[in-house]
């Protein structure tokens, strides 16, 4: 009988954002410099841009276009014109450079020797341009297989969908698949929903609502992985 120390493992999915890479200047950076720049009033944050990303991921097909409906309906949520929050998405793309992001510390080790053993592949959300761009910037395809850009071909995480296409794109089983990401609602829920087990990279504990099956403190933290260690008695 297999425990979780000692876990038959096949195939290994990260989320990409915070989990790999990081953008060298944060989303919050930007917008700042955007409404500092061009003397626009900071009419949103950037955790209310979060909160919409998503649901914009999943019905444009371009950062461009996903970022200029985001920030118009943000813009007349809070009482102003629509076309102010296109013209803040306009600056703000002209101040964003997609490929300015960088590898997490212990990424190149880590993902290096991971490869040598397991089949890797991303699962992320997010527009596929600037997915993509972020990918090819640090030349993630050194050691990933796969590439499951959710909200487009599959709904977003935490939907099932991306991380039962990229099992099968990776002739993978869900039993033998690990799924490595930063967020409970997101990677963990969804990777759960999908019968892959999932590794949850905080230092946090995790709620009652999500249960990872194993938490590391860090991305260097993968490696001796923790379904090959012996479980603590």
């Amino acid at each position: 009988m297999e425990t979780p120390g000692n876990k038959r493992v096949e195939a290994i999915s990260f989320d990409l954002d915070n989990t790999l890479v990081r953008y060298e200047r944060s989303p919050g950076d930007v917008l700042q410099a955007t409404f500092d720049k061009h003397g626009f009033e900071p009419i949103f944050s950037v955790e209310q841009y979060y909160a919409r990303y998503d649901e914009f991921a999943e019905t444009c097909d371009s950062m461009n276009e996903l970022r200029s409906e985001c920030f118009a309906a943000l813009a007349s949520e809070n009482g102003h014109e629509s076309q102010l929050g296109r013209d803040i998405a306009k600056a703000f793309s002209n101040e964003r450079d997609q490929s300015n992001v960088e590898l997490l510390s212990a990424a190149d080790r880590i993902l290096e020797t991971l490869s040598r053993e397991y089949r890797l592949a991303i699962v992320t959300n997010g527009a596929q341009d600037a997915q993509q761009q972020k990918i090819s910037a640090v030349n993630l395809e050194r050691w990933i297989e796969t590439v499951v850009i959710a909200g487009h071909d599959t709904p977003p995480k935490p939907s099932p969908g991306p991380f039962r296409r990229v099992t099968r794109s990776l002739n993978a089983a869900p039993a033998t698949t690990v799924h490595v990401g930063d967020s409970l609602e997101t990677d963990i829920a969804g990777a759960t929903a999908a019968g892959l087990d999932s590794v949850w990279i905080s230092e946090d504990a995790p709620t009652r609502e999500f249960d990872p099956t194993y938490r590391v403190d860090s991305l260097g933290d993968l490696y001796p992985s923790p379904w090959s260690r012996e479980p603590e008695k």
